[in-house]
């Protein structure tokens, strides 16, 4: 369905479309001048007196004052059904301008938020804590940088990134600059998925020799289409990121996600959609946060073919269950030599069924699912200490999608080294792990 003729509020006291005074922004699109904003990025953090508390962190009593940078249907749907205790949504920014104005109609202090086109221009203007990233998967690490670089803590959207090579990045940011960086698989903080998950780890099943998971679906290439005219209010070019600046067309700015060259698979039972909450619901329960598969190969031929992981531990785990269309498969199945847990989003089935004895409350799906991650996330900016989705698990966790991407579009077996992250005598599948980017969206080198 084509969009609707827009028309954009007029500029205000709280509207920020992008600047076009001489030196700030470029005639592109309205982006703030690059080398600029990276001078400013490369040089030393120095916070902001009011982000830290007497013990260089948030005061216990303190409001955190949070923006959101990407307004799509994730973010609408949390500033709409979540809460943010002890926070204050304040900003907001989108590429596309008129989602500024649609997602501040969620929420009672939408009226009085900063609404920014550009990113860049809000983090160098607010005084902020924190961020949620929320944008496309192809654009989440640099933005997620640029947030650190800034001195601001990370809430970043999953999956964490596009690529390898960007998770390593953002792990080497997050230590470099010490920011708190929440990854938004949140069953990692819901109590009764830690509990299903250390019941596995702790050996309640015995050993586990195989993990069954749905055979998420691969992503699609894009087709070349004619180009469209572009809504009022977008910047195609900030939009398009470190990607090929090609046409607009409705069909990518809406469907990106499936699309390989901007996510993995990021449709609902897609390798980095669901898949990413499932393969990371693996990770947690067999205890590999820091480490990974160590062989993948494909079961059978073609582009969705099953493909099985071997970890060094002899756990198999296995991508082979058709899709059932529920919300059963945003865990895992694991099959141990004493017993069979199902870990669900927010349950688990278990087999012996007394080892579900003393488990805590299920958590329901819906509005208020994601406010144990929150809560976690504003907790780990109070105390400085690693959340329940630190960067380093969801690099790993989605290192995992990734993997299983690349084995399918080679079609063979792979060795893979989790401490070098790399393919053991691969180049093939090593030059996978990254990708060209766009002069201008090059990732900053961070020792």
């Amino acid at each position: 369905m084509p969009f609707p003729s827009l028309s954009l509020p007029q500029r205000g006291a709280n509207v920020h479309p992008p600047e076009t005074a001489a030196g700030a922004y470029n005639s592109r699109g309205g982006f703030m001048d690059r080398r600029r904003f990276f001078s400013i990025a490369a040089a030393p953090v120095v916070l902001r007196a009011r982000v830290l508390g007497l013990n260089g962190q948030p005061g216990a009593n303190d409001t955190l004052r949070i923006a959101f940078i990407g307004l799509g249907g994730r973010a609408r749907w949390m500033i709409q059904n979540e809460k943010f205790p002890g926070a204050q949504i304040v900003a907001v920014a989108d590429c596309f301008l008129p989602r500024c104005f649609e997602a501040a109609k969620l929420h009672p202090d939408g009226e009085r938020w900063q609404k920014y086109q550009d990113y860049r221009r809000m983090l160098e203007k607010e005084k902020l804590d924190a961020v949620f990233v929320e944008t496309t998967t192809h654009a989440r690490a640099l933005i997620a940088i640029h947030a650190m670089q800034a001195g601001l803590d990370v809430y970043a959207e999953k999956p964490l990134t596009l690529t390898v090579e960007e998770g390593r990045v953002l792990v080497r940011a997050a230590r470099r600059y010490k920011r708190i960086v929440q990854t938004g698989t949140q069953q990692r903080s819901m109590p009764i998925n830690v509990y299903a998950s250390k019941l596995v780890r702790e050996g309640a099943i015995g050993k586990v020799r195989e993990v069954i998971v749905c055979n998420f679906l691969p992503p699609r290439r894009w087709e070349p289409k004619p180009a469209q005219p572009l809504p009022e209010g977008l910047d195609w070019d900030q939009w398009c990121n470190q990607t090929e600046l090609r046409p607009y067309h409705e069909e990518l700015f809406r469907r990106w996600a499936i699309y390989r060259d901007y996510d993995g698979g990021g449709q609902s039972w897609g390798v980095t959609g669901w898949g990413t909450h499932s393969l990371d619901q693996v990770q947690c329960a067999l205890g590999t946060d820091s480490t990974g598969p160590v062989e993948i190969w494909p079961e059978e031929p073609g582009p969705q073919c099953k493909v099985t992981l071997r970890y060094a531990s002899g756990t198999l785990l296995k991508l082979e269950e058709p899709i059932r269309k529920d919300h059963s498969q945003l865990g895992a199945i694991f099959v141990g030599e004493k017993g069979r847990i199902q870990i669900l989003r927010g349950d688990f089935i278990a087999d012996p069924p007394e080892l579900k004895k003393g488990a805590p409350e299920v958590t329901p799906e819906g509005p208020g699912e994601n406010r144990f991650h929150i809560e976690n996330f504003f907790a780990s900016m109070r105390t400085r200490q690693a959340p329940s989705a630190d960067v380093e698990i969801g690099h790993r966790s989605t290192t995992v999608c990734h993997l299983v991407n690349i084995c399918r579009e080679l079609g063979r077996k792979l060795r893979w080294d989790p401490r070098r992250e790399r393919f053991i005598g691969d180049k093939e599948a090593n030059r996978l792990l990254s990708r060209p980017r766009r002069k201008g969206y090059e990732l900053p080198r961070i020792a």
